[in-house]
């Protein structure tokens, strides 16, 4: 049996990875991947607690952020393509207003 915190390690270094790409990076594609980094190192500390204290409700927590994070990245994925149409860049600090 993996110790508790071999998962809290491999989730922080994930998150921790995840913010370094949302910090540095100027590609909007990559920021919404290093979004999808972190919320997977959300998931896997909620898998392993609820695992580790024999409760289901971090596991059906973990679904329900895995469903928002669907509609998430559906949203996110039409935004970007409305900017590379409006826009044909898709580096954040060319992008300075939403205006349609």
């Amino acid at each position: 049996m993996v110790p508790l915190s071999w998962y809290l390690s491999l989730s922080a270094l994930l998150f921790v990875i995840g913010l370094c790409g949302v910090l540095l990076r100027r590609n909007i594609l990559i920021i919404l991947m290093s979004l999808e980094l972190m919320l997977n190192a959300v998931i896997l500390n909620f898998v392993a607690f609820s695992f580790y204290l024999q409760d289901l409700r971090g596991q059906i927590m973990a679904i329900f952020i895995i469903a928002i994070t669907a509609a998430e990245v559906a949203v996110a994925l039409a935004i970007v393509i409305a900017l590379t149409r409006n826009r044909a860049t898709l580096r954040v600090d060319d992008i300075n207003s939403m205006k349609g």
